[in-house]
């Protein structure tokens, strides 16, 4: 088996981070680097942008649709975000992980809070060398006003106050040394004793 392949239960990833923090492209390392690794597409009610494409970037669907699986308790977790709600499915993330797979969500800092002590995920936070260099980037990625960025900027002092909850934090001052971490971490976690004694106790059932 490849180095985080396995036949029993997947492991869970929680991955939070301010916007431009480089946390879509670590995670798209992960996932080309392993194929046992799988992160979650969330469900969310807001436009797609241009470039997306709908259960690729996002589940797109409308508000009343959304309200509709949060009666029938579809989600894991959920969250309204300026006015837009975000969600994580229950019924894929307990599927994936049925089948082996290491399931990573990317989700802001209210929905981690919200598994936390009632999930059996390892939590992981990405944090940015500064707030400026913050700034930097998301001036950079010409992709928002500045009004926004500066909701962004403010959001991110917010999360940057709830990484104190993560079991792990990162500094993504560099792109390579950040995603050598970040694997170092879901390589640990897959080497945990816990987990390696309740993969064996698997193996044996399924012998």
């Amino acid at each position: 088996m490849g180095l985080l392949e396995n036949r029993a239960k997947g492991l869970m990833f929680v991955i939070s981070a301010p916007a431009g923090t480089g946390k879509t492209t670590l995670v798209d390392m992960l996932t080309n680097e392993f194929a046992s690794v799988v992160a979650n597409i969330s469900y969310t009610t807001r436009q797609p942008r241009s470039g997306e494409v709908y259960g690729q970037h996002y589940h797109f669907i409308t508000q009343s649709e959304f309200e509709a699986k949060i009666a029938a308790s579809d989600f894991l977790e959920y969250v309204k975000l300026y006015g837009t709600y975000y969600g994580t499915s229950r019924r894929w993330i307990e599927e994936q992980r049925a089948s082996g797979q290491h399931v990573i969500l990317v989700i802001d800092t209210q929905g981690a809070l919200q598994l936390k002590g009632r999930c059996d995920a390892t939590f992981i936070f990405i944090r940015p060398p500064s707030l400026e260099v913050l700034k930097q980037r998301l001036v950079h990625r010409q992709t928002e006003s500045t009004e926004m960025i500066e909701q962004r900027l403010a959001c991110a002092e917010r999360e940057l106050d709830a990484a104190q909850y993560y079991d792990y934090q990162i500094i993504n001052d560099d792109l390579n040394e950040a995603y050598q971490v970040l694997r170092s971490i879901l390589i640990a976690e897959c080497h945990r004793t816990s987990y390696v004694c309740e993969t064996n106790r698997s193996l044996i059932k399924g012998a």
